[in-house]
Order: structure tokens, then C-alpha cells, then sequence
């Protein structure tokens, strides 16, 4: 009896190890499998942090140790660009793939420019929606700010858990869970705190399932304010010999990136980083006069030069993405989830909701280091936060199709041209001596915006 147990025993064992070999197959055919199906995605958004505000991006005297091991185990990205150059748009880009003229946007952030009666359309097709119906649990901890009214909440746009802020933290005391009213007022020096004690809360009661984690966090918005426990720690924000102020925004910067550690220990102390995408990136490049900074790049939040809107972003996901790689190739916010999907092996084509054409390209080759990989996105078209459509970059190339505005400092209307290889900052006009680019920019312009204005899907009231 003995040896017919052990013999259905093997068996069975052949019979297991037969199953697996199958689905194995089966999943590496699935579309962008690399790795597991299907992994975990915690994108991570800060606010108004510039270009130059990590250690791993250029930065003196913040101290980032986290992101910077980030970088070190993943790909550092140094052509990204956040989907507008300021709040409500950037996050509409994000959350759909979609240039956020597509979904009604013209100008300003809710509540500033913006009707805090309007918000961004249900009718929109967002990421949180997309993942829900692939069977993931879905949430966001953070910052909202596409819309106030009932319809317009983000556990009405996909996501199952929320815990959030509605507006950016200089506009609302209010802070949400749901329907619910958490504390009012909260106090702005314990947001990034809370924020990550619940992500890391979302993680542990989530991980025996798929999930999809949104983690927009306020910091380093103003109102700068460090964490009791944190401030004055931050070597950047002491004050100097030249008599500048004792300011918050290291000590800020420096909480946000060991409170982003926390998380990362919790994944792995859940056992989840080895199957969890990471993404780490800025809505938008930084504030004028805030202590941010987006050297080497000309330019503010708000406005469509270089560092109103080229962003630090991070991607890791061990095994897939190759630790301690950089890539200079254009990508934006709206590449995230058409890559982030194919990487997860979605098929967008069946998943639909009367959403507008996607303006996002599959970059995950690129994000793979895929050897001989074409890299997708070809050119870009950059928003002013008051005054829309400003300009548009092709490889290296990039155009304002007029050049009479307070950002370019330029009397004289019409185009003006920048080679973004040769110059950052964006001063040396090469209109004159090279008009067929012009031309080919102003025509490339002209096709991409019209294509826009005829797939539009309004705010709603």
C-alpha cells in the first residue's frame, strides 16, 4: 500500500509540475510579460519638486538615500516630462494617458482658473478604472484635485480605497476617507506621515492580491512646512554666510524620501519587491520663488520651458528593468499607462469607456533596456499653465511657435528655435538658420492639435 501511495504521489508531482510548465508558457506569451503575472505598480507622484532636488539628479546637499538606491536599482530617467506644467492637468495626463487639452482643459487648477464645481469628466477612462477591471485592488493615498463634487471623487473614478486631500494643501484643511471627513483642519507637517502609514497599510492589507497603489503625495508644495521631527536636519535650509534664511525645504524633501524608504521596506519585508513596479516622478517642475530648482534648465512651474515640466522620474522593477540605468530618450506622463499596462500584460484595444484617443505611447522597451528596441515616442507638445498649447519638441528639436511671451524675455512675435542638445537653457534662437525645421514643426504642431480639438471630452459641471 505503501508504494501505491508514493506511486499516485509522484504522480501527482508529474502531473503538478506538467500544469505549471503550461501556464509558464502561457505566461510568457502573454503580451509585455517579463517577469510575473501579474505584478504589483505603486506610482508615486510628488509635488512641485524640481529637477535638480535629488541627490541621484545633481543636488549638493539634499540627502536622498533612498532615491538615490532607487536610481542605482532601476532606470533614471533625464528626458521625462510631467504631463503639464502645473496641478489639475498634470494629474488628468497622468491618471489617463491623454493630453489634458483632450479632456477639456484649457487653463489654471480647480479652484484657481478653474470652477471648483467642474472636475475631470467621468466619462474619462482612468488608469485606477483600467487595473480595477483586471481584477486588481485599486487605491490612491494623497492628493486628489480633479474635482470636489460627488461625481468627480476619485472612489467614482476606480479607485476601491482612497484617503486623500481633495485639493492641493495650500487650497483645503479637509482630509478624506471616501465620503467620510478624516480631520478638519489637519496639519500640513504630518501629511507626508500619514500619507505613507497608509500606503504601507494599503500594501500589507492587499498583499495576497494584485494591486494598484496611486501615492500622490503633497510635500514639497507650499506651504513648505518640515515634520516636527525633521526640522532644521536637512544641511540645505540652514541659512549661509551671505545671510540667506533658515528655510524647510530639505528637511521636506528629506522626510519624503525616507517615508518613501518605509514603503520600500514594507514591500520587502512583505516579500512584494521583487514583483511591485515602482515609479517615482513630480507632477511639475518647481514653484518660482521656493527653494526648488531645476538646474540646468531655464524655466518654472506654470510655464513651458525646460523646467516648468522635465522632471526627475525613477522606474525599478527588479529583474525586468536593469539596475543603474540611465536614459535620455524623450518620455512623458502620458507614456506611463499605455507602458505600465503593457508591462502588466493588459491588451488596451479591448478595454474601453467611451474614453478619448490615448496620447501616451508604449515605452516599455525602452524602460527594459530592450536591445535594438525602437524607442516609441517621436515627438511631444508642451502646455503653459494659463495660456494651453505653447510649443513642440521632435528629437532634439524643440519649437515655440511664437516667441513674444514673459518666459523667453523676446520682443519679437514668431517661432523661435532651440536645439536641446546643444543648449539647456534654452537662449539661442536657430529660427533664422534652419526655417525648414521650422516649417516641419509649425506643420507637425498644426496636425497634432487639430486631431486633438476633434476627440475632446469636456469638464463637466
Amino acid at each position: 500500500m505503501l508504494d501505491a501511495n508514493k506511486t499516485l504521489l509522484h504522480f501527482a508531482m508529474i502531473n503538478k509540475t506538467l500544469i505549471t510548465c503550461i501556464l509558464a508558457l502561457f505566461i510568457c506569451a502573454a503580451p509585455g510579460y517579463a517577469k510575473t503575472v501579474p505584478p504589483n505598480v505603486i506610482l508615486i507622484m510628488v509635488d512641485d519638486l524640481g529637477y535638480y532636488d535629488l541627490g541621484c539628479y545633481g543636488h549638493p546637499q539634499i540627502k536622498t538615500p533612498v532615491l538615490d538606491q532607487l536610481a542605482k536599482d532601476g532606470m533614471r530617467l533625464t528626458s521625462f516630462y510631467s504631463g503639464a506644467t502645473i496641478c489639475t492637468p498634470s494629474r488628468m495626463a497622468l491618471l489617463t494617458g491623454a493630453y489634458p487639452s483632450r479632456l477639456g482643459w484649457t487653463k489654471g487648477v480647480l479652484g484657481y482658473l478653474i470652477s471648483t464645481n467642474q472636475g475631470m469628466s467621468p466619462n474619462a477612462l482612468t488608469i485606477a478604472e483600467i487595473y480595477k477591471s483586471q481584477g486588481y485592488t485599486t487605491g490612491l493615498v494623497g492628493k486628489w484635485h480633479l474635482g470636489d463634487m460627488p461625481k468627480f471623487l476619485p472612489h467614482q473614478q476606480g479607485f476601491d480605497h482612497t484617503y486623500y486631500i481633495n485639493k492641493s494643501n495650500n487650497q483645503t484643511k479637509s482630509l478624506w476617507r471616501g465620503d467620510e471627513l478624516l480631520e478638519k483642519p489637519f496639519d500640513n507637517r504630518l501629511l507626508t506621515e500619514k500619507f505613507a502609514t497608509e500606503a504601507i497599510s494599503f500594501i500589507k492589507t492587499n498583499k495576497d492580491q494584485p494591486f494598484f497603489l496611486y501615492l500622490p503625495f503633497t510635500a514639497p508644495h507650499f506651504p513648505v512646512q518640515a515634520h516636527p521631527d525633521w526640522k532644521g536636519k536637512s544641511a540645505f535650509g540652514r541659512g549661509d554666510a551671505e545671510g540667506e534664511k533658515k528655510h524647510d525645504y530639505g528637511d521636506v524633501v528629506e522626510e519624503l524620501d525616507h517615508r518613501i524608504g518605509d514603503i520600500l521596506k514594507t514591500l520587502k519585508s512583505e516579500k512584494l519587491d521583487q514583483d511591485t513596479i515602482v515609479v517615482f516622478l513630480s507632477d511639475n517642475g518647481p514653484q518660482r520663488n521656493q527653494k526648488a530648482q531645476a538646474i540646468p534648465f531655464r524655466g518654472y512651474k506654470w510655464e513651458a520651458l525646460e523646467g516648468g515640466t522635465r522632471v526627475p522620474c525613477i522606474v525599478r522593477w527588479p529583474g525586468v528593468v536593469p539596475p543603474g540605468v540611465e536614459s535620455n530618450q524623450l518620455i512623458a506622463a502620458i507614456d506611463l499607462l499605455p507602458s505600465l499596462c503593457h508591462a502588466c500584460g493588459f491588451d488596451l484595444k479591448t478595454i474601453s469607456k467611451g474614453s478619448p484617443v490615448i496620447d501616451g505611447v508604449n515605452v516599455w522597451d525602452t524602460l527594459a533596456a530592450k536591445k535594438d528596441a525602437i524607442h516609441a515616442r517621436k515627438d511631444l507638445l508642451y502646455w503653459h499653465g494659463k495660456e494651453g498649447f505653447h510649443a513642440i519638441r521632435e528629437g532634439e528639436w524643440k519649437l515655440f511657435l511664437d516667441g513674444k511671451n514673459a518666459e523667453l524675455k523676446r520682443d519679437n512675435k514668431g517661432p523661435v528655435l532651440f536645439n536641446l542638445a546643444d543648449e539647456n537653457e534654452e537662449l539661442i534662437d536657430l529660427s533664422a538658420k534652419f526655417p525648414q525645421k521650422v516649417k516641419e514643426l509649425q506643420d507637425l504642431a498644426k496636425e497634432r492639435l487639430a486631431e486633438i480639438d476633434t476627440n475632446i471630452i469636456p469638464l463637466s459641471d
